[in-house]
C-alpha cells in the first residue's frame, strides 16, 4: 500500500531538544563557570558596568573551549546589555516620575531572571532571558 500524502503547507515538526551538548555530557567546571556568567550580573551593583565586564571576560575567554560556556556567557551579556539600555532609560523617566516605578521593578526583574537563570545553567541547561535584545548572535 501507498502511504497517504503528505500536506505540503503543514508546519514541520519543532524539535525536541536544543541543539549542543546534553546536560550529562556538561562537566561540572563548565557548569559552575556557566553559573558565574550569569550571577556576574550582580558584580554591576558594586562596579559600574561590572553586570556587563564579567559574562563579556568569560565569554571572551571561553567560548571556544566550551560550547556550554560560551553560550551561557552570551546570553548573560546580551541580557545585561539589554538591562543596562533599559536602566537608562528608566532613569530619563526620573524626571517624570514614572522611572521611581520602572527602576525599582527593573532591578527586581533583572535579579529573578539571573538567579532562575543561574539554577538552569546548574542543571545544564541554556537558560534564554525574556526581553532581551540579541546583539551578540
Amino acid at each position: 500500500m501507498s502511504e497517504p500524502p503528505t500536506n505540503p503547507y503543514a508546519a514541520p515538526e519543532a524539535p525536541t531538544e536544543l541543539p549542543g551538548p546534553a546536560a550529562e555530557d556538561v562537566s561540572s567546571e563548565e557548569r559552575n563557570l556557566a553559573v558565574l556568567s550569569h550571577l556576574g550580573a550582580f558584580v554591576g551593583y558594586a562596579i559600574p558596568f561590572g553586570n556587563i565586564l564579567v559574562p563579556l571576560i568569560l565569554w571572551i575567554m571561553r567560548r571556544e573551549h566550551s560550547v556550554f560556556v560560551g553560550d551561557n556567557a552570551r546570553e548573560s551579556l546580551n541580557f545585561q546589555i539589554s538591562i543596562s539600555i533599559y536602566a537608562v532609560v528608566c532613569f530619563a523617566l526620573l524626571f517624570v516620575l514614572i522611572g521611581f516605578v520602572l527602576l525599582p521593578a527593573l532591578a527586581v526583574f533583572q535579579i529573578v531572571y539571573v538567579v532562575l537563570a543561574a539554577l538552569a545553567a546548574r542543571r545544564g541547561e541554556v537558560y534564554r532571558y525574556p526581553l532581551t535584545i540579541r546583539f551578540l548572535s
